[in-house]
Formats: structure tokens, C-alpha cells, sequence
């Protein structure tokens, strides 16, 4: 397939488009604050602990309200992992703020290449209703985004991708997806979509 067989492509956020910068650090300074003073070892265990929940139960923050219980029993996960004798509502602020997203290199030049093409664009991700905000603060404005959340079911189930399709308005077997997980392309594959593999640079690259 080519580009110019392509009305649209969806890329996936997470390892795809944006990425983690290590959260640890502020994560232990944050707790330490707090009064829960623990090794850099023990808080990225915590950390890993909670991030497999998270990828688990990511859809289930539809609105600000279940956001802020997902959160809030992400944090739980932490502190019990920590044995903590804290409330897990004193640390969802801190928690919030330790997370910190950065494009993947070379991840936002392709995406406005593929746009500058005339290429219908939309960030398919299994994510929480607060991902456009995420994006916008990382400069991505005005790019469509479905989550999830908003489809109601994670990747693999296609209904994330059925939701972008609609909303780009463009034909399955016309459009592509990038990501980098096996739910990615089987989520694509039963929509109908096709399916390149991460990074997006290189996807764009092998298409032109």
C-alpha cells in the first residue's frame, strides 16, 4: 500500500506518538513529601504495579468524575504496593503531576507530513478522556482524537477504530493504522483497516 491508495491514517498514542518520561523520580520526591520515603527500586515496582492496572482500566475514565476515581485507585495501587499508610486522595494531584508526556522523536515531523499530503489524520488510543488535553499541551492542536474511553471498549475491539473511521468519514479498506502492539493491528484488522507497525516515522518513510 501507498500513500496514494490512503484517504486517512490513525496512529496510536502511547509508544507511537508520545511517550513517558520516566516518572519515578518525582513519584519518590512527591511521596517523600508526604512522609512515605521509600528506595528509587521499591517506588519504580509500585510504579510498574499500577501502570499494568492503568493499561487494564484506562477506558473506564469517561468523565472527570470516574477520571478522578481511576486515579485515585491507580494511586491505591502505589501505596499499597509501598505498604503506605496514607490516603490514597492525598496523593492524586502529585501523582497526576509526575506524569509527564513528550513526543517520540520524529513522531510530530511525520504526522505533519502525512497531513501536509492531504491525508485524514486521527489519534487512536486506549486512554482516558483527558488524551486531547495531553496532546495539546505537547503542541498536537486540532488533530481528532478517540479514546477508549469514548468508544467504551480498549483495543483489540474494533470499536475505537469503527469510531474514528466515522468520525474522519473515509472507508476502512482506504485507511491505515500505525501503533505498536499486537492490539493495534488486531484492533485495525477487524475493523478493516490496514496495519504498519511504529514508528511512525519509518511507517511514512516505507509508504511514500
Amino acid at each position: 500500500m501507498r500513500l496514494a491508495e490512503l484517504d486517512a491514517v490513525t496512529i496510536d498514542a502511547y509508544g507511537t506518538i508520545v511517550e513517558l518520561a520516566d516518572p519515578v523520580p518525582r513519584l519518590r520526591e512527591g511521596l517523600a513529601a508526604l512522609g512515605v520515603d521509600r528506595g528509587v527500586e521499591a517506588v519504580a515496582r509500585a510504579f510498574a504495579r499500577e501502570a499494568s492496572y492503568y493499561r487494564e482500566h484506562s477506558f473506564e475514565g469517561r468523565d472527570d468524575e470516574s477520571l478522578y476515581e481511576l486515579r485515585r485507585r491507580c494511586v491505591g495501587i502505589i501505596l499499597d504496593e509501598l505498604e503506605a499508610d496514607l490516603a490514597p486522595e492525598a496523593f492524586v494531584d502529585g501523582f497526576v503531576a509526575a506524569m509527564r508526556f513528550e513526543l517520540v522523536p520524529g513522531a510530530g515531523t511525520a504526522l505533519q507530513a502525512l497531513r501536509h499530503r492531504g491525508l485524514a489524520t486521527a489519534i487512536v488510543s486506549n486512554w482516558d478522556f483527558g488524551l486531547p488535553r495531553q496532546l495539546a499541551g505537547l503542541g498536537l492542536h486540532g488533530v481528532p482524537v478517540v479514546t477508549s474511553a469514548e468508544a467504551g471498549a480498549p483495543k483489540p475491539d474494533p470499536a475505537v477504530f469503527i469510531r474514528a473511521l466515522e468520525l474522519l468519514r473515509v472507508r476502512p479498506e482506504r485507511a491505515l493504522h500505525v501503533g505498536d502492539s499486537d492490539a493495534d493491528e488486531a484492533g485495525a484488522l477487524a475493523a478493516g483497516m490496514q496495519f504498519v507497525p511504529a514508528p511512525l516515522s519509518r511507517a511514512v518513510e516505507a509508504l511514500a
